[in-house]
C-alpha cells in the first residue's frame, strides 16, 4: 500500500474504475501548477469526466499504462474520496456518523458553559439526551 492519492485518466468516461472528480467535490490540489500543467500536457479539462482518483489503498486498481500523477489530498478530501468510493446506503450512513461525530466535539465544553450559565443539570440532560452522569463529569471538568 501507498500513502499517495493518484489522479489518473481512463480511456472511457463510462469506465467503473476510480471516482470521477465530480463525486469529490473540489480539490485544493486542483490549483496547484503541478496538477494544471499536467492537465495541460495530457489536453484535458479539470471537468472531464475521464479524471478519476482512488484512496490510497486502492491505487492497484490504476489501470496499467493510465497516465497518472500523485497529487496531495488533506485528510477530510481523503475521506470525500473513500465515501465517493461506497455503495449508496454506506455512503449515508457515512455521511449520518460524520454529523455525529461533528456534533459531539466539544460537547462537554459546551455543557460546562450552560451549567456554568445557570442551567439546571436536569435541563441538559433532557436538552441534549446525555446520561446525567456526563452532564456531572461536565460540571467537574
Amino acid at each position: 500500500m501507498t500513502d499517495e492519492t493518484y489522479l489518473f485518466l481512463v480511456g472511457d468516461a463510462a469506465a467503473p474504475t476510480g471516482v470521477p472528480l465530480a463525486a469529490v467535490g473540489d480539490l485544493a490540489c486542483m490549483e496547484t501548477p503541478a496538477v494544471r500543467a499536467w492537465l495541460d500536457a495530457q489536453n484535458v479539462a479539470a471537468s472531464s469526466p475521464r479524471l478519476r482518483l482512488l484512496p490510497p489503498e486502492e491505487n492497484a486498481a490504476v489501470p496499467e499504462g493510465a497516465e497518472r500523477l500523485p497529487v496531495p489530498l488533506s485528510g477530510e478530501e481523503v475521506n470525500r474520496l473513500r465515501r465517493g468510493m461506497a455503495p449508496e446506503p454506506l455512503a449515508r450512513i457515512e455521511e449520518e456518523l460524520l454529523a455525529y461525530r461533528d456534533s459531539s466535539d466539544g460537547r462537554d465544553d459546551l455543557i460546562g458553559r450552560a451549567l456554568a450559565a445557570g442551567v439546571p443539570p436536569h435541563r441538559v440532560v433532557e436538552l441534549t439526551g446525555v446520561d446525567p452522569a456526563t452532564v456531572t463529569a461536565a460540571a467537574g471538568g
